[in-house]
């Protein structure tokens, strides 16, 4: 496995958050990374922590120069000027701070391009200005993946380039558990963290048949993003066939990785049903297979609520050492949002203070 230059300078979703946070109303941090790892989730995220700011989302790949500004003559023979009326997307007309996202701008038409980069570099555009506080980033995709973003040096030098690395499977997981991911999913990615791999690590495509690789012809593949659409066919499977949700499954994250959910997906019909564990904790079944126990711990994790918690506990103390290590560094996870919930319980703290040793385990 090699290193490339790009893995070394790349920085999480949240590191690559916090630089448009602080320095984004001044210089425009141009965001290249992989497909599918959630550049444009970057939006939502910089919205919630500037709830004063509007958010904006500027689509460069289906505008041409027109669709930036028109000239508005009807007013001409008023003022003697020709001024202009802007696209909505670009979020001049609100004069309040924004959060301008310019999604896929390696992808936009040359002449896009040019028209965006006074706005990029000046907050400005024709004789319109956003307004000060107004934070702008920029994204694209890395030019290895060969989907057609291009930037010249001239382009280049009036940003700041910041490469956005994929998440690890735990990090994953985490958001994962939050989003109420299929526990299936999860329980799959924690026992698979190659499919989160860059293809810059491998040589071969080969080397790694779960990713997008510039030399496979796999047309399907394992993304943060493609793992996650899963979910709701997951969520259905009941009602679907068991050939059809393996076509599904391979359709979305590809033959590899399909066929490998297939038989968790097999595996998870022997789990004991959630009604058992909420009405009777104390009896419910715990599956002896570590792939089957693990998507236990996701689901309880998954569904959790003050209904629940009381029931969750009594069932998780009943499990073996490995699943208590991974629920228990689960709820400890500083963005699970029943975090709060569980670690005020009595009879969690109890068992915290008999097991300390067991929370750098298993971080999950």
């Amino acid at each position: 496995m090699t290193i490339s230059a790009n893995t070394i300078t790349s920085r999480s979703i949240g590191q690559v958050a916090d630089a448009i946070h602080y320095i984004g109303a001044k210089q425009t941090i141009l965001v290249q990374g992989h497909m599918g790892t959630g550049k444009t989730s970057l939006l939502g995220i910089l919205a919630k922590r500037n709830p004063h700011h509007i958010p904006v989302y500027f689509d460069s790949t289906t505008k041409d120069l027109g669709d930036l500004m028109i000239p508005m003559f009807d007013q001409a023979e008023k003022t003697g000027v020709v001024r202009y009326a802007f696209n909505e997307e670009l979020g001049l007309h609100h004069d309040k701070p924004v959060i301008l996202m310019i999604d896929e701008f390696g992808k936009a038409n040359p002449s896009v391009k040019n028209g965006l980069l006074r706005l990029m570099l000046e907050r400005q555009i024709a004789s319109k200005a956003l307004h000060p506080d107004s934070l702008v980033f920029a994204t694209t995709n890395l030019g290895g993946e060969g989907v057609g973003d291009m930037l010249r040096a001239h382009e280049r030098n009036r940003i700041t380039l910041l490469n956005m690395r994929k998440p690890t499977n735990e990090e994953w997981i985490g958001w994962g558990t939050n989003n109420s991911v299929d526990p299936i999913l999860l329980a799959w990615a924690k026992e698979n963290p190659q499919a989160f791999n860059s293809y810059e690590q491998h040589k071969h495509a080969a080397d790694n048949p779960y990713i997008f690789h510039p030399q496979s012809t796999e047309t399907s593949f394992v993304t943060p993003r493609s793992l996650a659409a899963l979910s709701q066919p997951m969520s259905v499977r009941e009602y679907i066939d068991s050939d059809t949700l393996y076509s599904i499954m391979c359709g979305t994250v590809g033959t590899r990785a399909g066929s490998d959910l297939n038989a968790y997906v097999e595996l998870a019909a022997e789990l004991p049903k959630l009604l058992d564990i909420q009405e009777r904790p104390e009896t419910a079944s715990i599956p002896e297979n570590p792939a089957a126990l693990c998507m236990v711990v996701f689901k309880l994790l998954t569904t959790m609520s003050g209904d629940t918690v009381d029931a969750y506990l009594t069932y998780f103390e009943r499990t073996p050492k490995e699943a208590q290590g991974l629920f228990a560094n689960g709820v400890r996870h500083a963005d699970y949002e029943h975090r709060a919930l569980i670690m005020n319980r009595k009879a969690f703290g109890q068992w915290a203070l008999k097991n300390n040793h067991m929370f750098s385990a298993d971080k999950a």
